[in-house]
């Protein structure tokens, strides 16, 4: 009998390649004959075009083409999730060209390129393009942008609102508001990273003159939704034409679920220089400006609670900031993912959200890790510090007394996430939210908080512990779910698997999700192991290639344990009943009378008569016998759409300490107790939470991209940008509770997120207790030294 592997920590067979630089990505990859191409981008926030002189570069040394915006005769890139389900709603769309033809909207946005026989030369040549520019006064801030008398970026779009889009109840959150003891208000920003993965993004274009076809690789984390949008929205090219390959990806955090506009660009390129491959790679100051951001929310919260801290009533007005163009699913992060779950794990009667899509001179803005979630997350982990601050409660009782009880399940949240229409109904599908948050309480000392805050009180230090109690929502959503409120065409969230056992009893499974560091190779072989009682060293797991992989949806959201498995799961399942049924023929049994265990396929009560998944598959495989109406060979596909979308959940608390003299705030405890129901490998799982707290670690305490009124980005590489160090982080100390979903067959949740959901409000919560004896209710973040020491000063009275 083989082992069974699901739910063990196993090494992940992933590793080997890469650790030993065998790894393959985007830039390894060489072609006779390649040429690279170069994108001139413009040093304006806002400008308009008024030509452009490409003859100088045209004869520059090793150019093979110089091309503009009136060159290419694709379409604007498209925009798949527009804001909808909800009276009013504008969608004013204004997406990126392939090159921008008549104006600019972002420093950074393309507006030629060249094509030459190495990346030097077509660099160079850019310096001699000329473009006869016309500035333009330009607006970074969201708020602002909607203000009379601000630049207006898109004749579309007046006061640069792409969308004005609203969930919940208007008239039950104000009667709350009306009738509250207290009454809460709070301006919050939730402030602009950069992904910036390992790995920056790539595209090489390659056309086939002869067949008239395209194979394009990128770095991306959704190769067959990019072909689709490549052909059927922007070049007009039939899909069975192109071929799209994402080779082993360094990273993405989200900034590589999109199309983009150098995708189309590779291709034009190649058929224009008579079907030469043509690569291009980003520099990493280039991704700075190229490749979306992420968050940039400005907020009021109006949080109405009685005295003993239950909150009654949640009120938000967001701004959320989209950039100079729209990203391919832009305008769904703020609504769907964010508004729509900002009653987190508690049961608030009342919630109302009004958010505001804006335009700004600013680098487009789409899903970074947790999109929309961890900033709905820091709303509502702020909104009840500030109740407990304001009434002089606990925080862990505030939260305590708004918990979701655990029998409230399946529950339908009041903050519009899980509209029922025609017959998909969304709803949190399980929850026991108090003892995750009292066994980080008991893993932190909380009991000791005080005389730990007088012993720092002691040495210089302000002391500060914050709590986070939160949700994810991953998987989302049913496609029937999100057809029928009207958010995301391009948003359907089925998924695919096929398995096939070969003669010699090796298993191939292809799938529709794409890794790009989560582990699907393993993970996926552990269930396929754990299902048909095959080694995992017999398993191999492919992805990444549309023509050799079933039409999906890749991997974003957290997605991929409870959709893409689940069609891993029905694959296995109709190969397991072939297996049975040719068993019972070669055994002459009934299949009904087929017993089966792991890889034995045995006759009940006759324990001698078995047949093994691999003498089958030889068998079958050869069909030399095969019974009538039977066809040869293991080999299924399957097609997987999730009823509901899963809740992980869990309790995140920071301590952090803050030097009184110089603003300087170290982390020096992190705590996570995380519920992501049963673990397919637990090592896996623990390196995802790793990560994602680092993230949302560094945007509360270092991250910040930062615009100047002129819309340059000051932060616009890592010299500026200050992305957290290994050394700057303590040990995580991590534990769980599991509470299984019953959305899955397995019990499973995903984790790809949570720590990143967490952390963030986590670190922030810790610094405003550390400075509350000051007086200090409230600081955005990032809490960089500066900015905290300025706090503190003017606090004391003195000259921030």
């Amino acid at each position: 009998m083989v082992a069974d592997v699901l739910g063990a920590p196993v090494k992940r067979v992933e590793d080997p390649k890469f650790i030993t630089g065998k790894g393959r990505y985007l830039d390894d990859i060489k072609l006779p004959g390649m040429a690279h191409i170069a994108i001139l981008r413009s040093p304006y926030a806002h400008a308009n075009i008024r030509s452009i002189d490409t003859s100088a570069a045209a004869t520059a040394p090793g150019v093979i083409a110089v091309i503009t915006g009136a060159d290419i005769p694709y379409n604007a890139l498209p925009m798949a999730w527009p804001a909808g389900g909800s009276s009013g709603v504008q969608n004013n769309v204004s997406t990126p060209n392939v090159l921008a033809r008549d104006a600019v909207k972002w420093t950074g946005e393309g507006v030629a390129a060249v094509v030459a026989e190495t990346p030097a030369q077509a660099q160079d040549a850019l310096e001699l393009i000329t473009v006869d520019w016309e500035p333009l006064p330009a607006v970074v801030d969201a708020e602002k942008a909607t203000q009379p008398g601000a630049p207006q970026l898109h004749e579309n779009a007046p006061n640069n609102v792409v969308f004005e889009w609203n969930v919940g109840d208007k008239a039950g959150t104000d009667a709350a508001f009306e009738h509250a003891e207290v009454v809460l208000h709070q301006r919050l920003v939730n402030n602009r990273l950069v992904p910036n993965p390992m790995e920056v993004r790539g595209d090489i274009g390659l056309y086939n003159p002869g067949t008239d076809e395209y194979t394009i690789w990128m770095s991306s984390q959704t190769p067959h939704i990019q072909r689709l949008l490549l052909t059927a929205f922007v070049t007009g090219i039939p899909e069975h034409k192109v071929r799209v390959i994402s080779p082993d990806v360094g990273g993405a955090f989200g900034s590589k679920i999109f199309c983009y506009a150098d995708m189309a660009l590779v291709m034009f390129a190649s058929k224009l220089v008579g079907g030469r491959p043509v690569k291009w790679v980003e520099s990493r100051r280039e991704s700075f400006g190229s490749t979306i951001h992420g968050r940039d929310h400005i907020t009021y919260v109006d949080i109405a609670a009685n005295k003993r801290g239950e909150v009654q009533g949640l009120r938000v007005k967001t701004f959320a900031n989209l950039g100079g163009r729209l990203s391919t699913i832009g305008p769904g992060i703020p609504t769907t993912l964010y508004a729509r779950i900002l009653s987190g794990p508690y049961k608030l009667p009342n919630v109302y959200a009004e958010v505001t899509g804006v335009y700004t001179n600013t680098t487009f803005v789409d899903a970074y890790r947790g999109a929309g979630r961890p900033e709905a997350t820091y709303v509502i982990e702020r909104s009840m510090d500030l109740v407990a601050d304001e009434l002089g409660i606990d925080p862990a009782e505030v939260r305590r007394r708004n918990f979701l009880p655990p029998d409230s399940f399946p529950y339908d949240n009041p903050s519009g996430l899980l509209t029922a229409v025609n017959g998909s109904k969304l709803y949190i599908d399980s929850g026991n939210y108090e003892p995750a948050m009292d066994k980080a309480l008991a893993m932190a000392g909380y009991g000791d908080l005080a005389a730990k805050k007088a012993e720092a009180k002691g040495r210089g230090k302000l002391l500060g512990l914050g709590l986070s109690t939160y949700i994810e929502v991953c998987g989302v959503a049913p496609s029937k779910w999100i057809g029928a409120v009207g958010e995301g065409w391009g948003a359907a969230m089925w998924e695919s698997s096929n398995i096939r056992v070969h003669l010699t009893g090796k298993v191939v499974v292809t799938m529709g999700t794409q890794s790009h560091g989560q582990g699907h190779e393993t993970t996926y072989a552990q269930i396929i192991s754990h299902e048909l009682g095959v080694p995992m060293e017999d398993i191999v797991v492919q992805h990444s290639d549309t023509q050799g992989t079933p039409f999906g949806y890749g991997s974003y959201g957290s997605r991929t344990s409870n959709v893409g498995t689940g069609a891993a799961l029905k694959a296995a399942a109709k190969i397991r009943e072939k297996a049975r049924r040719y068993a019972a023929h070669m055994l002459e049994a009934n299949p009904e009378d087929i017993e089966v265990d792991g890889a034995q396929y045995r006759v009940k009560g006759s324990p001698d008569k078995v047949k093994t998944i691999q003498e089958i598959a030889f068998a079958l495989d050869l069909a030399f016998d095969t019974p009538e109406g039977m066809e040869p060979y293991l080999d299924e596909t399957a097609y997987h759409d999730t009823p509901n979308c899963t809740f992980p959940f869990g309790t995140h608390i920071a301590i952090v300490e803050i030097d009184e003299e110089t603003g300087h705030v170290d982390l020096v405890r992190y705590v996570a107790v995380d519920d992501v129901g049963k673990k397919i490998n637990p090592m896996i799982v623990d390196g995802q939470l790793h990560g994602g707290i680092a993230q949302g670690v560094g945007q509360a305490l270092w991250e910040n991209a930062v615009y100047g009124e002129d819309g340059q980005l000051l932060s616009g590489s890592l010299l500026d940008y200050a992305l957290p160090r290994a050394s700057w982080l303590p040990a995580f100390e991590l534990d769980e509770t599991v509470t299984p979903s019953p959305v899955n067959p397995l019990g499973v949740k995903g984790v790809g997120e949570a720590g990143c959901i967490a952390s963030t409000a986590a670190v922030a919560n810790a610094v405003i207790d550390a400075l509350s004896p000051l007086g200090i209710r409230h600081l955005d973040m990032p809490y960089t030294a500066q900015k905290v020491w300025g706090a503190i000063q003017g606090a004391k009275g003195g000259r921030a």
